[in-house]
């Protein structure tokens, strides 16, 4: 559930820290059972498996939800449709996070095509106006010139859409609707309208590249029988780990159980209890701390930049323009700042330091969704190595090479090591309660020899199998929905014909989701493959 072992349900509230207070007002919230459910960043305190039971929490919840998050993943799992809001509005976008991005692509590129198109035709009917305005048509440019006028002042305030408005209601009612001004009566005021109409534009992103000063030796950490921890207080054990270059180790697990005072002890701020841990030749190690506890709360924004890197004024401001720092941004004192800005910041000051080996603690916490996604590209194209500590399933599923899992074994917290993309320690880790009651009933005396192990064959496998499953839900839940609209649509127009058709349809996909929708349930409780000796 949201993470409570069961010696804290007496725990006085009060004595429950901010995170854990969110989380037992979120289960007395989803206890209420609403019609309506709205949760503002819900996934901010929780831990993996709490989000995970989220998401099969919101996926059969029987009323509606509205959820305001920037974690991706949990989009994709539970969201089907996306409202998008921006300086121009609020958009819909129908399926989950991943169809959004694509829908969004297509909707920029047609944007573009339409403004484009526009663009030649207002051209032509202008060319027309000028020479005709004084000659022997002059009567037809003056129709095109008040026509034209109309739609660029609709065009003005509304955008392109606003023309088949124009053109179904009347100017009349679109002017009231729209609040329009009075359209251009001259040839002047109508090319000065035309000049002044905005381009599609997308929103500003930061713009940012990882490079590295110099390249790193093949083996980038290594660590054997360490304990983490401090004096009297040891957190977890390592019994093995080996990072190299090139690769990216996502490190995750609950709240608090010292993934932050592990980087510490790879920065040299913190010994181990015991064991060891070695560091490569050549490195040069950026930190990306969560808190951005180096970043003086004093000083500008400038001012704390110039303090990592000194450059000229007008090439400092020019650089953080690239992190959305603009105009009088550059002179905010940084106490001044939004945990968003602070981050940009902090990334901002990460890339002039060159590293080769980067320890990102929860990178994407403050960020929103497009400046995750600018990061998530400069990491995937970075030519060095990542240890990355991050509850951002999303980045992890596109980065990592490793994963190191914290996992609790009775009373004594281990970091487990799985060599191999997100997706296969997923599917090993849904295989993980097959294999423990294998072993139990072989250690019992109902199996051969009791070793249960599944092959990285097999593990690989079944993680590609259960991906194009999950992919092919939700292209037909994609499906379903943009059939439904159509179906709206000939109803409306009462395209009987095409009705029964698209009904036809939308049966056919229903019938091939629940198909589908079983042969996941399947996958996901297949149980383990036992390998025993031959002979």
């Amino acid at each position: 559930g949201l993470g409570f072992r069961p010696d804290a349900w007496g725990q006085p509230l009060a004595q429950l820290s901010g995170g854990q207070k969110t989380r037992v007002l979120l289960g007395r919230l989803l206890l209420e059972r609403p019609d309506l459910l709205i949760l503002d960043e819900p996934t901010n305190h929780l831990d993996v498996e709490a989000i995970e039971w989220l998401e099969n929490t919101l996926t059969g919840w029987p009323g509606a939800v509205l959820v305001v998050s920037h974690d991706r993943y949990f989009l994709d799992r539970a969201a089907n449709t996306i409202w998008e809001m921006s300086t121009g509005g609020v958009e819909s976008y129908r399926g989950n996070y991943s169809a959004y991005l694509t829908q969004r692509q297509d909707r920029w590129e047609r944007q573009q095509r339409e403004y484009d198109a526009f663009q030649e035709r207002v051209a032509k009917e202008m060319d027309f106006i000028r020479r005709n305005i004084a000659g022997q048509r002059t009567q037809m440019a003056w129709g095109k010139l008040s026509r034209l006028s109309r739609e660029v002042e609709a065009v003005r305030v509304g955008g392109l859409g606003a023309i088949s408005d124009l053109n179904s209601k009347g100017w009349s009612q679109i002017a009231a609707e729209l609040d329009l001004r009075r359209p251009a009566a001259t040839l002047a005021e109508l090319q000065a309208a035309i000049n002044a109409l905005p381009a599609p534009t997308r929103p500003p992103v930061v713009n940012m590249r990882l490079n590295a000063a110099w390249r790193s030796g093949n083996i980038v950490l290594r660590a054997a029988d360490l304990t983490v921890g401090y004096p009297g207080r040891p957190l977890f054990t390592v019994d093995e780990l080996e990072l190299r270059r090139l690769e990216t180790a996502a490190l995750i697990g609950p709240n608090g159980t010292g993934k932050t005072t592990f980087l510490k002890v790879i920065l040299g701020r913190l010994e181990p209890l015991s064991g060891s841990l070695t560091l490569g030749a050549s490195l040069k190690v950026g930190y990306f701390a969560q808190a951005q506890e180096a970043l003086d709360p004093d000083a500008t924004v400038l001012d704390e930049l110039l303090r990592h890197k000194e450059m000229p004024i007008s090439e400092a401001r020019n650089y953080l323009a690239r992190y959305l720092f603009r105009g009088d941004d550059v002179f905010s004192r940084i106490s001044t700042l939004s945990g968003g800005e602070r981050a940009r910041l902090a990334l901002a000051i990460l890339v002039l330091e060159e590293a080769n080996f980067l320890l990102l603690d929860e990178p994407t916490n403050h960020l929103d969704i497009p400046s995750q996604e600018v990061l998530q590209s400069a990491l995937e194209s970075f030519d060095g190595t990542i240890l990355l500590v991050t509850h951002d399933r999303y980045l992890v599923d596109r980065l990592a090479s490793q994963v190191w899992e914290l996992r609790r074994d009775d009373d004594h917290l281990r970091l487990e090591v799985f060599k191999g993309p997100y997706q296969e320690y997923l599917a090993a880790r849904q295989v993980r309660p097959a294999v423990a009651g294998a072993a139990t009933s072989a250690a019992n005396g109902d199996g051969a020899d009791g070793r249960v192990e599944l092959s990285k064959n097999e593990i690989r496998r079944r993680a590609e199998a259960l991906a194009a499953v999950e992919a092919a839900i939700a292209a037909t839940e994609t499906e379903l929905a943009g059939l439904g609209e159509t179906m709206q649509a000939a109803a409306e127009a009462q395209d009987f014909a095409a009705l029964m058709r698209l009904t036809a349809e939308y049966e056919q996909a229903e019938r091939r989701l629940e198909e589908l929708f079983d042969e996941w349930g399947q996958m996901t409780h297949e149980p383990a493959i036992d390998h025993r000796a031959d002979g």
